[in-house]
């Protein structure tokens, strides 16, 4: 069975001995300030390279219906459009 203590005598020793315990950290990393660190050359500048479209076929209204529920979008609200409008909060 429990112990006869009751818990309003424990809760005060408790707190003596999370005191009194050092602390032991659970993670330990080594010492690098030793090492040399690695000589990275700067980024370089990538010439601009304009987007181009993804292939493939673009979504029509039927291959939207043939989707599960679960896969839809979720029909918005008066509210949410508006909200979404003005921009956020008042």
């Amino acid at each position: 069975m429990g112990s006869k203590v009751s818990s309003k005598m424990a809760a005060p020793a408790a707190r003596v001995i999370q005191a009194i315990r050092p602390h032991a950290p659970l993670i330990k990393f080594p010492n690098r300030q030793d090492f040399p660190r690695p000589n990275a050359p700067p980024p370089v500048q990538r010439p601009h390279v304009p987007l181009t479209p993804i292939s493939g076929k673009a979504d029509t209204l039927a291959s939207i219906q043939l989707l599960p529920a679960r896969y839809r979008r979720r029909p918005m609200t008066m509210e949410e459009m508006d909200y979404i409008q003005r921009g956020g909060p008042e």
